[in-house]
């Protein structure tokens, strides 16, 4: 393909009113009972395996996204997670308590209401305040990365 033909392909790609009604929106897939995990602390055990390499509580969030993957951890007062990191992302939002985060050396304060991202394959690890106990919602982009065939999704402990 010459230069003249990648530039019309391109264009042709660009123009919004010739790409507009190109695809009928459909849903993805039908929702399902699958949509909802109900009482996710309450019901459910933590996530035994993971709750282990972590040294604290961990409830896996159990619904059908194939991009984002969420989970809620718990730290007694004076507790943390292992020493740790992974291929990929995550957004911490603090629930309850207060604490703070070591990421990569830097230490980051937090308190209910805050977030904290944990850039990928940076050590990290969370502790809660002496005082009380926290807990947090984690997202990460663990699933897209699988979807997307990575090999960069390895953890380690320290």
């Amino acid at each position: 393909m010459n230069s003249d033909n990648n530039r019309v392909a391109s264009e042709s790609f660009t123009n919004t009113n010739h790409n507009r009604d190109s695809l009928e929106p459909i849903p993805s897939r039908e929702p399902g009972p699958d949509c909802v995990h109900r009482d996710v602390t309450v019901v459910d055990t933590p996530a035994a395996d993971f709750s282990r390499e972590r040294g604290h509580p961990v409830y896996s969030v159990k619904l059908p996204s194939r991009n984002v993957s969420l989970s809620i951890g718990d730290l007694d007062p004076g507790a943390s997670t292992s020493n740790h990191r992974h291929g990929y992302e995550s957004l911490i939002y603090v629930i309850s308590g207060r604490g703070y985060t070591i990421t990569e050396g830097q230490r980051f304060d937090w308190k209910a209401g805050d977030a904290i991202y944990v850039p990928p394959w940076c050590w990290h690890q969370h502790f809660a305040h002496p005082d009380e106990s926290a807990r947090y919602i984690t997202a990460t982009n663990l699933p897209l990365l699988k979807q997307l065939g990575q090999t960069v999704v390895r953890e380690e402990a320290k």
